[in-house]
C-alpha cells in the first residue's frame, strides 16, 4: 500500500467524508481517490480544483503575495469542500481534496486532521 493509499484511507476517515484525493495541480490528474459517488465525480473534482488552485496562485503572484496557501475551503448549502496544497519537498505540485457532509462534520476538526494527513504524506 502506498502512502497516497494510507492517506486517503485516513481523509475518508475524518467524520463527514464524501471523498478524498490526492490531485497532481499541473496536469489536474488525480493520483489516488476514494469515496465519492454518482453526485460526486471525484475525477471532474480533481481537474475542477486544479483550476481552483491554478487561478489563486495567479492571483496571488499578480498581487505580489510573497506567501503560500494553507488550505481553500468552499462552501456549500450541504457540504464543505477542502483544497489543501501539500508543502513537503516530495509533494510539490500536489493538493488534497476533502469534501465533507456538512451536517456531520466538524470543519475545524477536519482541517486539523487533514493538516496533520498532509504533513506526513510523501511520495
Amino acid at each position: 500500500m502506498t502512502n497516497i493509499d494510507i492517506s486517503l484511507k485516513e481523509m475518508m476517515g475524518i467524520d463527514g467524508a464524501l471523498g478524498s484525493c490526492v490531485v497532481d495541480y499541473g496536469s489536474g490528474m488525480a493520483l489516488g481517490t476514494l469515496g465519492g459517488s454518482k453526485d460526486l465525480d471525484l475525477a471532474v473534482a480533481a481537474a475542477g480544483n486544479t483550476e481552483v488552485v491554478k487561478a489563486k496562485l495567479r492571483t496571488m503572484e499578480s498581487l505580489q503575495i510573497k506567501d503560500a496557501i494553507e488550505d481553500i475551503l468552499i462552501t456549500l448549502g450541504s457540504q464543505y469542500h477542502i483544497i489543501r496544497p501539500v508543502t513537503g519537498r516530495s509533494g510539490k505540485g500536489l493538493f488534497l481534496y476533502l469534501a465533507l457532509d456538512r451536517n456531520r462534520s466538524n470543519l475545524a476538526m477536519a482541517r486539523h486532521q487533514l493538516r496533520s494527513i498532509e504533513e506526513r504524506l510523501e511520495v
